[in-house]
Formats: C-alpha cells, sequence, structure tokens
C-alpha cells in the first residue's frame, strides 16, 4: 500500500506481479489492497509487513483464497513508546494481537521483539522465528571516507556521528543535548539525516553555547561518514532492529545507544535516556575507540535469502496440510 502515485499494475518478472493499493487515503488504500488481494484467485500464502493495516488485509483475504498467514514483525510494536507515539500507534497495538493469533508463521527482526511477544498471552499458533535483516556488512567494513567532509572536520579532534531520520521517534534532540552538556570543546557533532523535525533539531542546537560544533548534513550516503567518526549515538524511542547500529559496528565504530532493538546483542553501549549524557562523558574520558559488531549471523546476502525462503517453505507445508484436512473433512 502506498500514497498517490501512478503506479499501476506491472509484471516485473514472469513469476512476480505488482498491484499497487495507492491513494491518498489511508482507508483507500486499505481497501484497495483487500479488493485486489480478494481477485487473485488461488493463493497458498499470504506474507504480510506488519500485524497493522497490512495484517488486517492478510487476514481478510485468508478464506477467500484459502490461504495461510505468514506475518513479519519489523518493529518493537510491544514497546511502551511505540504505544504513547500516536493515536495510530496505539490502535496499532490494539489490531496486532488479533492478526497474529491467525499466523502460522511469525518472523520477527530481533530477540528483543520475539521475547517480548513470549511475554504476552497472545495464544500464538507458532514460536516466533528470529530472522534478521541484511546488511552488507562488507560495504561498511571497507567503506572509505569523503575526503571533503574531512577536511571540513580536520579542525575537530573527536568526531560523534548521529545517522537517523529526524523524526519524532528517533529522539535526536537527546543526541544534541548529550553532546551540548557533555562534549569537550574540540569535539563535534555530524547529523546525518532528514525528517519533520529538522527545523526543530536546528534551533535545538543553535540556540545553545556548542551550536556552531553542530552539522546538519542532510540526506547522503553515511557509508562514507563512518571511516570519519569515532561515536556513533542512537537514541531512539523504539527500535525493531536499528541497522545503522549494525552498520557502525560493521565500519569498527563504537556505538552508544538506549536499549533498543538489537543494540545490547549487537554490542552496543547501552544506556537510558536519562544517563545518555553521563554516559557520552564517561566515553569521552575513558570509553572503547573501536567497536566490534556481535551476533550478526549472514556473510552473504545469499544467506538471508535462504533463511527467509525456508521460513516461507515451512509456511507451505502448512498450506498443505489444511488442504489435505479440507479434503478429509476435517475442520481447518
Amino acid at each position: 500500500m502506498c500514497g498517490a502515485s501512478t503506479f499501476r499494475t506491472k509484471r516485473v518478472a514472469d513469476n512476480v506481479v505488482l498491484h499497487p493499493a495507492s491513494s491518498r487515503s489511508r482507508l483507500l488504500r486499505f481497501l484497495k489492497a483487500v479488493s485486489i488481494s480478494r481477485r487473485l484467485g488461488r493463493v497458498d500464502i499470504i506474507t504480510v509487513q506488519d500485524p497493522f493495516e497490512n495484517g488486517l488485509v492478510g487476514l481478510l483475504s485468508l478464506k477467500k483464497l484459502s490461504a495461510v498467514l505468514h506475518v513479519q514483525i519489523h518493529t518493537d510494536f510491544l514497546s511502551p513508546e511505540f504505544r504513547k507515539h500516536s493515536i495510530v500507534n496505539w490502535i496499532r497495538t490494539l489490531i496486532a494481537p488479533f492478526v497474529l493469533r491467525f499466523a502460522v508463521r511469525i518472523r520477527v527482526v530481533s530477540n528483543r521483539i520475539k521475547n517480548s511477544l513470549e511475554t504476552k498471552n497472545y495464544k500464538l499458533k507458532t514460536i516466533p522465528t528470529v530472522l534478521p535483516i541484511f546488511v552488507d556488512v562488507g560495504l561498511y567494513k571497507s567503506a572509505v571516507s569523503d575526503p571533503r567532509l574531512a577536511l571540513r572536520l580536520r579542525p575537530f579532534s573527536t568526531k560523534i556521528l548521529v545517522v537517523s531520520r529526524l523524526e519524532p521517534e528517533k529522539n535526536v534532540a537527546l543526541a544534541i543535548r548529550a553532546f551540548l552538556k557533555s562534549a569537550p570543546r574540540e569535539a563535534c557533532l555530524l547529523i546525518v539525516g532528514e525528517g519533520s523535525e529538522r527545523s526543530k533539531l536546528e534551533r535545538l542546537a543553535h540556540s545553545s553555547a556548542g551550536g556552531d560544533r553542530v552539522f546538519f548534513e542532510g540526506k547522503r550516503e553515511a557509508s562514507s561518514c563512518y571511516p570519519l567518526c569515532d561515536l556513533v549515538l542512537v537514541t531512539s524511542h523504539y527500535e525493531g532492529y536499528g541497522r545503522v547500529i549494525i552498520e557502525a559496528l560493521a565500519a569498527g565504530k563504537p556505538v552508544l545507544s538506549t536499549d533498543v532493538g538489537i543494540a545490547r546483542e549487537a554490542g552496543a553501549i547501552v544506556t537510558e535516556p536519562r544517563e545518555f549524557a553521563n554516559a557520552l562523558r564517561e566515553w569521552f574520558a575513558k570509553g572503547p575507540r573501536e567497536g566490534i559488531l556481535q551476533n550478526y549471523p549472514y556473510t552473504r546476502f545469499n544467506e538471508y535469502v535462504r533463511a527467509y525462503c525456508d521460513d516461507i517453505t515451512s509456511c507451505a507445508r502448512q498450506s498443505l496440510y489444511m488442504v489435505s484436512d479440507s479434503q478429509n473433512g476435517k475442520p481447518v
């Protein structure tokens, strides 16, 4: 489902057809997606990117298509911060348990989400499978710095980096406040990313002493920034995964993070938001200058594809069992 666009149904391969459900209205996108999916004919597996609006589309199409449901969870919707973020997220937390009860397979991207699900009485049909997102760690291990950026930042001996969408849930204001409170004069803060909060964050930075050492770089390729920096900050209220954490650690850079996504299992330094400035001050004094990526499962993209295919294949087997039971007169 996508916003207003000129996309049309398109066959991109012999066995792949794209059916866009585009509209300016979220409700119309939802209704279009249900209508399209119910006209597809025989389907064995419906896989959805989330247990929210997309999950409902899949659920409403199950019986018509005689299919089974495979649900993916890419965000930590069980975090209290997710629910507090917006009324839409609050509604999503009500939808998710209902959708998940019908899934024959649940793919989550981190142990954090799996462990959170296991604490809930959701009466799931299956144990969630942890299948992390693929990140090309080799790209970040061998990344080369941007020479023009390196020249600009040469006056600073220590460079702190934030790579993030500038949206409320990413809480980049915490990074700015912690830096202004804790960083020595010879340090700078580089912020890579765009979003609705950019103007607000620029005002926050430049209204304080030290704001001249905070640089907003906009949207640019982050891989050329990691080699220049000494520490990466992740200040999100919630994350399902946290790709930036993997990228930075793969580049050999330490990460100071709130307790979100895969921060702990990947090897980041984890602290509470209220202690972030103190943790940053401590890092300046005696923190590690090298990051080590831990517990990352893939070395090649094909390994991720194979793991994903295996997850889907398990649903296909379940679909065959359901067809067999139906033909034998058993309830499914």
